[in-house]
């Protein structure tokens, strides 16, 4: 179940920074199983990137998908950021039905491990960048709504008649 600020224990977790990843204390098998459970509980809440911390574990990795690309990232730092920036909409899973305006650089280098603790360096661009951004932000404990303007709340529907 993803941890949300609506939980005032979980929302202290979620600001907390996550721990640095061992991979001498993970077997392959435990890697992948963290991995796939955590692309289980993003499929299930439709998200596109989500961070380990949002699941209540104290471990440095989120994951993403765009683009038809699934991704995990062990460590992530970004290491370079583009002095033009963009902003777009965002939400977050551990904020319900909370969206606002971000404004953060368009282009990013981004380096971590991946599964096999083998270094990767990627860069990105455009919603990938956007993302990787947002899952970092949320291992250093910072969310989104702090860093946005316009917040809007919007209410679930309930669609019977």
């Amino acid at each position: 179940m993803i941890w949300t600020i609506n939980n005032k224990e979980q929302e202290k977790f979620l600001r907390r920074k996550a721990s640095e990843f061992d991979f001498s204390k993970h077997d392959k098998k435990e890697i992948r199983e963290i991995i796939k459970n955590m692309r289980t509980e993003m499929a299930k809440a439709i998200g596109i990137g989500l961070s380990a911390n949002q699941l209540g574990m104290d471990i440095s990795l989120f994951i993403a998908k765009a683009d038809g690309k699934q991704y995990s990232i062990f460590n992530p730092i970004i290491t370079k950021f583009s002095k033009e920036t963009i902003i777009m909409e965002e939400g977050c899973l551990s904020v319900p039905e909370t969206y606002g305006e971000v404004e953060r650089p368009e282009k990013i280098t981004i380096e971590g491990l991946d599964a096999s603790g083998k270094k990767i360096k990627i860069k990105a661009w455009g919603l990938l960048a956007r993302i990787f951004q947002h899952e970092t932000d949320h291992l250093n404990g910072i969310l989104f709504i702090d860093k946005a303007r316009n917040l809007r709340k919007f209410e679930k529907q309930n669609n019977a008649l």
